[in-house]
């Protein structure tokens, strides 16, 4: 198991979170779709993997020193040219030196920009007493100023997916508010893959999948963050 092999790097890294590139590769494992994406060292492999994902391009610091990337310039969108990639990695390396000088970067995540879908979040949560609870909610930055989620302990079934997602207010949106239906299928899934890897890792004590772009059909999501104990 992915997860298993990088909690024994990072227990002898001495942190409690999972990088992204790492995040995503784990929830990949249990069927969470991505974008397609690369983790890229130089410039010059930037420019490489450009060519392969395709643009417009999202290219985001990967460091183990850094949680909050938005918050020291360390993600850049809508990237369109070979030029803009090569900008973006040195700006991204000056922002990151401005704001956190001592941070070590491991490199760049390069990921395929996604449309612009309605956003939602699925996430877990670790209680010390009743163990996981699994969310989902309207998502975005907004998530915690509307509060509009709905909580289940794992295991859940497919009921229970339907019945967390009809309990939300974005419901009305998802299901079809002013003609447009959206692929509420889709969530359920990642409802019930999500909820087989708290279950099947009970290490992990914060999940957030947020956003995920939720399309006519498909999903995909944008962002993933995951706290071990």
């Amino acid at each position: 198991m992915r997860l298993k092999s990088i909690l024994k790097k990072i227990r002898k890294e001495k942190r409690n979170f999972l990088l992204e590139t790492e995040a995503r590769e784990v929830l990949s494992e249990y069927k969470i779709p991505f974008a397609k994406w690369a983790f890229v060292k130089t410039p010059s492999q930037a420019l490489e993997e450009a060519k392969k994902i395709g643009y417009p391009l999202v290219m985001k610091v990967v460091s183990k020193d850094i949680i909050h990337k938005t918050e020291v310039g360390g993600v850049i969108v809508n990237l369109k040219s070979s030029e803009e990639v090569k900008n973006a990695f040195e700006k991204i390396m000056k922002n990151v030196k401005k704001h956190k000088p001592k941070a070590k970067i491991e490199g760049m995540l390069l990921s395929k920009m996604v449309e612009e879908g309605k956003q939602v979040i699925v996430g877990g949560i670790k209680d010390p007493q009743f163990g996981h609870a699994i969310m989902f909610g309207a998502g975005g930055i907004y998530t915690e100023l509307f509060g509009d989620i709905s909580f289940r302990l794992i295991p859940i079934k497919r009921k229970d997916a339907e019945e967390m997602i009809a309990e939300t207010k974005i419901y009305e949106v998802l299901k079809g508010y002013r003609g447009e239906k959206y692929d509420i299928e889709a969530l359920i899934k990642i409802l019930l893959n999500v909820s087989k890897f708290l279950e099947e890792n009970e290490e992990v004590k914060e999940l957030d999948i947020n956003p995920i772009m939720v399309y006519q059909k498909g999903a995909i999501a944008v962002d993933a963050r995951i706290i071990v104990e």
